[in-house]
């Protein structure tokens, strides 16, 4: 009961992340799950198995509000679903202590590519709509695919950003095909896990108790993405995904302990500048609108 409990506040934790992000629901859940000591092929087949549900509500939700682009969608769901059924097979034949390294590396980079996402890249200009080939969807369905089966995440950090970087592109419609398409993506995972590790080695439990902390945690998703910074959060969120799985990279390495010691210490003076820093830009920035709607209520007088 008591692990139930813990691996549904996992869920819970990740569909805050992912519902106001816009991604990090597997990112979040499969570092909390590696940290708790599972491994990695069972943590990713878990996530993924809750997955299926949870996109699915994300997606239906998007369609209702018309943020899907369905030919957009239709691009990506096949080389994604074919990657994410390739990532699975592979995670699955790989034996050994290693495995986590490998998983851990690929979390961490992607913690490290969120934080400059966020801090650093400019959102796309609105420009004249390109239209994309499929030279474009292809390999990038199936590397965000291949990538979220086998890195325990991965569809929306890689997707999304590649899109709201091409002209034209309107953010909402971006997130929510790539949200609902993750619903395949997500699908096929767990077939490919179910096939290379046998339905009986998935557990049921561990992808409930994620699901169930995940639909619980969507209404206060939404409250945090009203009410709290995304910008913030992304440094929040990126922070302990790269903390996290430094540690776990470290721990395959004979470097001294005080030497270690030492690196955690500087990324948590840099991880606590960096949210005091945007913090500031906020509250900086939420001044200089109320003045200017201060100054607009006083000429409409």
């Amino acid at each position: 009961m008591e692990r139930f409990i813990i691996l549904a506040l996992v869920g819970l934790a990740a569909q805050l992340v992912d519902g106001a992000l816009g991604m990090g629901y597997g990112l979040t859940s499969t570092t909390l799950l590696l940290t708790a000591g599972i491994a990695p092929a069972i943590a990713s087949a878990s996530v993924h198995t809750a997955e299926v549900v949870t996109t699915a509500a994300s997606g239906m939700a998007h369609m209702r509000f018309g943020n899907v682009d369905k030919q957009m969608a239709k691009r990506l769901i096949i080389p994604g679903s074919i990657g994410a059924f390739s990532g699975a097979t592979f995670l699955s034949q790989l034996t050994g202590d290693y495995v986590r390294l490998y998983v851990s590396i690929f979390l961490f980079c992607l913690g490290v590519y969120i934080l400059a996402r966020f801090l650093f890249l400019k959102d796309a200009r609105k420009q004249e709509h390109k239209a994309l080939t499929n030279k474009f969807y292809l390999p990038l369905g199936f590397v965000a695919g291949f990538f979220d089966a086998s890195g325990g995440g991965g569809w929306g950090p890689i997707a999304t950003p590649a899109l709201l970087s091409q002209k034209g592109m309107e953010a909402r419609k971006v997130i929510g095909t790539v949200s609902a398409s993750e619903f395949a993506v997500a699908a096929s995972a767990t077939a490919g896990f179910m096939i290379s590790l046998g339905v009986g080695n998935i557990n049921w439990l561990w992808a409930g108790a994620i699901m169930l902390g995940g639909v619980i945690a969507a209404p206060i998703a939404a409250w945090i993405v009203k009410n709290l910074p995304t910008k913030m959060l992304a440094v929040i969120v990126s922070g302990m995904l790269i903390f996290t799985n430094v540690k776990a990279i470290l721990s395959y390495t004979t470097i001294d302990h005080t030497i270690q010691n030492t690196i955690y210490g500087v990324i948590i003076i840099i991880w606590s500048y960096l949210t005091f820093h945007v913090a500031q830009q906020e509250r900086k920035l939420k001044l200089e609108i109320m003045q200017l709607d201060l100054q607009k209520s006083k000429k409409t007088s």
